[in-house]
């Protein structure tokens, strides 16, 4: 019996052989010889020179990425609170036992499976003024109505917040709504007998309960804000001019439209580096306060 169990387990770690392959060459390596073109004077093709920092210093004396940790900035934190909130007012809904359960949660959650491109697409026709949301107004009497927000250099970021927050407002939706159904109905009674209000009962025990599907989420909606670049794409190109400019169309831009690979690595890595430090606090945290509650 322990012969065949050590047979079944050597059998297990050399099916893992290729996933770690992949790990060690496709993920680990990538990201080692873009920090090394990172520091060298790479352009069109990779460079084995050494300039230390100065394609950083370069990275940062750029307007256009400076811009672009802005307009990121920005659009992060709209986007972040809008997902929390929404997707956990779409999960309590939900959570109240409604009828047609399965077909409210498949509608909430189906943006999400569909590509940022083809949402960038639907809101760009949405947001057109010639075609959307201002034509119908127009037709429909309200001939002084102004929405034109995606054409608007002010505005534009907005646009891109408006198209994302409805695609993943539903994942949050199903994460929060997981926490949720692991409520003890106990807690709901005790709160009814004692008379306290059912948003108090929400907003003081419920929430932090849900701290680990909270703390997914963000970790979640985090990376999809520092990976955003399929939706500005189809939506505005980071247009107008550069007014809804983002980090990872920078880089796609300076990597292949302006064959300047070196700047490119240097912001793909200051990208890298703002995922760990947020990442990695959180997974060390939550790895902390597994270990004390066993």
């Amino acid at each position: 019996m322990t012969q065949k169990r050590q047979s079944v387990s050597f059998a297990a770690y050399i099916a893992m052989v290729p996933m770690a392959l992949t790990v060690l060459l496709a993920y680990l390596g990538t990201m080692l010889w873009t920090a090394r073109v990172s520091v060298s004077s790479s352009r069109t093709f990779p460079a084995s020179d050494f300039v230390g920092a100065s394609q950083y210093i370069r990275l940062f004396n750029n307007e256009r990425w400076l811009l672009s940790l802005q307009n990121v900035a920005l659009y992060g934190v709209l986007f972040i609170a809008a997902c929390l909130v929404i997707g956990f007012l779409l999960a309590v809904f939900i959570d109240q036992k409604v009828m047609a359960e399965g077909a409210l949660r498949t509608i909430f959650l189906y943006p999400y499976a569909m590509s940022f491109v083809a949402t960038g697409l639907i809101w760009q026709w949405i947001l057109n003024p010639e075609l959307g949301i201002q034509e119908v107004l127009h037709k429909l009497g309200w001939t002084s109505a102004k929405f034109d927000w995606i054409v608007d250099q002010d505005m534009a970021i907005y646009t891109i917040v408006i198209a994302t927050v409805w695609q993943a407002s539903g994942l949050v939706m199903a994460l929060m709504l997981s926490g949720l159904r692991g409520v003890d109905d106990e807690i709901w009674k005790a709160a009814r007998i004692d008379g306290i209000p059912r948003w108090r009962v929400y907003t003081s025990i419920v929430l932090p309960m849900l701290k680990p599907s909270v703390s997914t989420a963000f970790v979640l909606l985090f990376v999809m804000v520092v990976k955003v670049f399929d939706a500005v794409v189809a939506m505005t190109q980071g247009g107008p001019g550069t007014a809804s400019e983002v980090p990872a169309k920078f880089i796609m831009d300076y990597l292949f439209g302006r064959a300047n690979i070196g700047l490119a690595s240097a912001a793909s890595i200051v990208l890298l580096l703002t995922v760990l430090a947020i990442v990695a606090p959180l997974y060390f945290v939550r790895n902390r306060r597994a270990a004390m509650g066993a």
